[in-house]
């Protein structure tokens, strides 16, 4: 009994882990030199998705930070080294937890040491539940070559009824991870 308490434990705090955890990818133009980049633009993309306008400020303040951290200065102009565009994406999932209590006699009790007699009783109990999850896609382009130089995504799994601190914070750490490895690094 206590290995299979030990495996549930282990079991399920591998799964709050992963629930918790942001995924971050990211692809880049490795023929570009990001050093030359210094300055950027804000752009809408055509037919994104945007959220709403608090959430929105929360975005851009976070990714503003954290590309003047990385030595980019944000600009009005049109001259412009990057411009940048964003667009979010909410999504539902339903998740299925089960239980099993699994315990009781079986082979190996009753008439003797491997006796076939014993009582086996399993119950599994079950519930569904809807997860928010939630998408940040972050696109870098070259104006004067008119293309795609870098693109980000965050997912992470949504707290719907979050206090507003609670989703500047985890708005925040996305973006920190998201760009954590911008500029990028070639390797010649």
């Amino acid at each position: 009994m206590k290995k299979s308490g030990l495996f549930m434990i282990a079991f399920l705090l591998v799964g709050v882990s992963s629930a918790v955890a942001q995924d971050i990818r990211y692809d880049f133009d490795k023929d570009k030199d990001f050093s030359k980049y210094k300055t950027y633009k804000w752009v809408a993309i055509n037919g994104a998705d945007l959220p709403d306008e608090l959430t929105q400020r929360a975005i851009t303040s976070a990714i503003d930070a954290q590309l003047a951290a990385k030595g980019l200065t944000k600009t009005d102009s049109d001259t412009a080294d990057l411009y940048i565009g964003y667009q979010t994406a909410l999504g539902q999932e339903k998740e299925f937890t089960s239980f099993n209590t699994g315990w009781g006699y079986g082979p190996g009790w009753g008439t003797g040491w491997y006796g076939y007699g014993g009582m086996t009783s399993s119950t599994t109990y079950g519930s569904t539940s809807t997860v928010y999850v939630g998408q940040l896609d972050l696109s870098m382009y070259d104006p004067v070559a008119k293309q795609l130089v870098w693109r980000g995504t965050a997912s992470k799994t949504l707290d719907p009824k979050a206090k507003p601190e609670k989703k500047q914070k985890n708005i925040s750490k996305a973006v920190e991870k998201l760009l954590k490895k911008y500029p990028p690094q070639v390797k010649k």
